[in-house]
């Protein structure tokens, strides 16, 4: 019913599958009124729609004529189209005439592909007992309709919409028990009012308490968003499907969206983008046109952009630069910008579904950057990474440092106890934004190598390097400081190190790898992998480490792209011997076992468990329930993806044990 074909962070490109057609995601759902529509919005890109059953059931005439055509010819749509069951309406009047079960009823029998239950649509910032009152007559009307479906055999998708008001801990509560039930779509409703009034902070904390609750299996959809500039944040926070009539409800009002925010037609000069209206006519000659006809031409454009924004966030998923992109259309408005903010108090959420390595580089655009999950995931690798006596610490240079460092370094302070220098008990690290200290031993690793930044630091870049010394210096005796960064920085150590011609940088292609692994697949698989007679293999033409060997034995190969070690049936063994159960394993079950000792791709239902550390891209080995290793490949999904889905490939098997 539903496939992810690509993903970055929580952000993904999916398939949604109905009986009119397949869907992709994310997708914009324009709001088709079933009396007034006069535009037909799949000329402009709507793959689906979707309008309100409840209106239709309430006008004797259309709902007469959905029943014997059918809800497609009512709105002539041949797509697929989600229906609304009222709750917009008894938010608004406070009560409908129709019941649950009459509704669904109603949208099976006119033929809807995706129906809702009457939820309770409960506003912001209520008080308690309201929103718990409403939350559970929203949860036991949403039981009635899935249970309906079940005993009914009823094929429309349903809709089970989690409410909650902005009580968090409601929010996932609703969410909890709604995904126990199985449901085919998991809307996040009630948040209207939140866009409306700028309250976008609160927007990310009702989104994000509740997808912590929701499956990864089955899309989420944000009731009512319809603005292309909340797109990228909300798609980065996991959402699939938006609805909205806004296309046609800012054109009413001479609005013009954009992804940049809005323009009023009287304000209007030029014409803000290059779709067929905006080239077309200029505003003057929109002005001077009759009400409707102006209204249509502004609602195409609204339709436009707001498709071409859609277009550009799935590109951006499958580029790797999703992030970016929210980053850039926050800064549109400063309550967005405050709400790319509060994401970062999530980092460790999106962080378990990021990706270890990308096709983009990561570009830092602003202090928001520093709150990325590749910056959290260095920083809890660096703290888990064996630490030796001293550190020295050394400014930029070009990437990968390691390459343009050599002879004589420059003059260094110390901080802490001065001891005699011991360059074989010191680690050597480059300082630098965005990923503060990068050991020079695992610099090439994705994103270490693969990442820019401004060389003029802002102020919290300045600060996100000083608390990452004021950290690591505690870690060690003796810290010996590049004067060019306590220059920068303005440190006040005066303590020079009288030995700083001394300090040399030795490259030692052995200790490099064993970096690496123990960055890669944790602390000791250095030790555990690269073990005899260690023989390493270079690129003739970039000098670069291709294939590490134990005598004539191949142990790993290392991806030109990101660096990374790309295990051998040998490397898999070794890592298997070495590292203790449950690190880098998914378990399979019985049924699996002969597949995967084949060679086969493990599918996501035959796994009993994984490494909880497992991301997309990671080397991964494949073993029974008894830890037998049965084969090795590379993770399509992460760990929480692999355990909650029932379908679809969890691990490509390079090879199996029997090959």
């Amino acid at each position: 019913m539903f496939e992810i074909k690509a993903k970055d962070g929580k952000g993904r490109v999916g398939v949604l599958k109905t009986k009119h057609g397949d869907v992709k995601t994310p997708a914009l759902m324009p709001v088709i009124h079933p009396r007034k529509q006069a535009l037909d919005v799949g000329k402009y890109g709507a793959d689906i729609v979707i309008t309100n059953a409840y209106l239709i059931y309430k006008d004797h005439e259309l709902k007469q004529k959905a029943i014997e055509e059918g809800l497609h010819r009512l709105i002539n749509f041949d797509g697929p189209i989600m229906t609304d069951s009222g709750s917009f309406q008894l938010s608004v009047y406070g009560d409908v005439e129709i019941t649950n079960r009459e509704v669904i009823e109603f949208q099976e029998l006119i033929k809807t592909d995706i129906g809702t239950s009457l939820d309770i649509p409960t506003a912001p910032f209520v008080e308690r007992e309201k929103a718990e009152r409403d939350m559970e007559i929203t949860l036991e009307r949403a039981r009635e309709a899935v249970e309906f479906k079940k005993e009914n055999n009823i094929e429309m998708l349903l809709n089970s919409v989690v409410q909650g008001s902005t009580f968090l801990d409601l929010r996932r509560e609703c969410a909890k028990e709604l995904s126990a039930l199985n449901a085919d779509l998991y809307p996040i409703g009630a948040v209207v009012p939140l866009m409306e009034s700028y309250h976008y902070k609160d927007l990310v904390d009702v989104v994000m308490n509740s997808m912590k609750e929701l499956s990864d299996t089955v899309p989420r959809h944000l009731m009512g968003a319809g603005h292309p500039m909340i797109f990228a944040l909300c798609v980065a926070m996991g959402c699939d499907l938006f609805d909205s009539a806004a296309y046609i409800l800012y054109a009413e009002d001479d609005r013009l969206l954009t992804n940049r925010g809005t323009f009023k037609l009287e304000n209007l000069q030029e014409m803000p983008c290059s779709c067929e209206v905006c080239t077309k006519y200029t505003p003057d000659d929109l002005r001077a046109m009759p009400k409707d006809k102006r209204r249509d031409l502004i609602a195409q454009h609204n339709l436009h952009v707001s498709f071409a924004e859609i277009r550009l966030i799935r590109q951006a998923i499958y580029d790797g630069n999703l992030m970016e992109l929210v980053e850039e259309r926050c800064r549109a408005h400063p309550a967005l910008l405050e709400a790319q903010r509060q994401l970062g108090n999530y980092t460790g959420d999106l962080e378990k579904y990021e990706p270890r390595s990308k096709k983009s580089a990561f570009f830092y655009t602003g202090p928001e950057s520093l709150c990325r999950p590749e910056v959290l995931r260095h920083m809890q690798k660096l703290r888990q990474m064996p630490k030796k006596r001293d550190l020295v610490i050394l400014p930029p240079t070009r990437k990968p440092y390691s390459k343009f460092i050599s002879g004589k370094l420059g003059e260094f302070y110390i901080y802490g106890s001065e001891q005699d220098l011991d360059l074989d008990d010191s680690d050597f690290m480059v300082l630098d934004i965005p990923f503060g200290l990068i050991p020079l031993e695992i610099d090439e690793i994705y994103p270490l190598s693969q990442n820019d930044a401004p060389k003029t630091r802002d102020v919290d870049s300045i600060e996100f390097i000083e608390d990452f010394i004021n950290e690591f210096v505690e870690y060690y005796d003796q810290v010996l400081i590049h004067s060019r960064i306590i220059k920068d920085l303005e440190i006040g150590l005066y303590n020079k190190c009288t030995s700083s011609d001394e300090i040399r940088y030795k490259k030692d292609d052995v200790k490099k790898i064993k970096a690496i692994a123990d960055y890669q697949f944790g602390v000791g698989a250095g030790d555990v992998l690269f073990t005899g007679n260690i023989n390493i293999e270079k690129s003739k033409k970039t000098g670069k480490i291709r294939h590490i060997y134990d005598g004539k034995v191949l142990i790993v190969n290392m991806r030109a792209s990101d660096s990374y070690l790309i295990l051998s049936k040998e490397g898999a063994k070794r890592l298997h011997n070495g590292i203790p159960y449950p690190k880098n394993r998914v378990v399979v079950n019985k049924d699996a076992e002969p597949f995967a000792l084949d060679g086969k791709s493990v599918f996501c239902k035959f796994v009993v468990e994984c490494d909880e550390d497992i991301r997309s891209k990671d080397e991964v080995l494949i073993v029974n329930e008894e830890d037998k290793l049965l084969a090795y490949g590379k993770a399509l999904l992460g760990a929480c993806e692999i355990e909650q889905f029932e379908t679809g490939q969890a691990i490509k098997t390079r090879k199996g044990m029997k090959q």
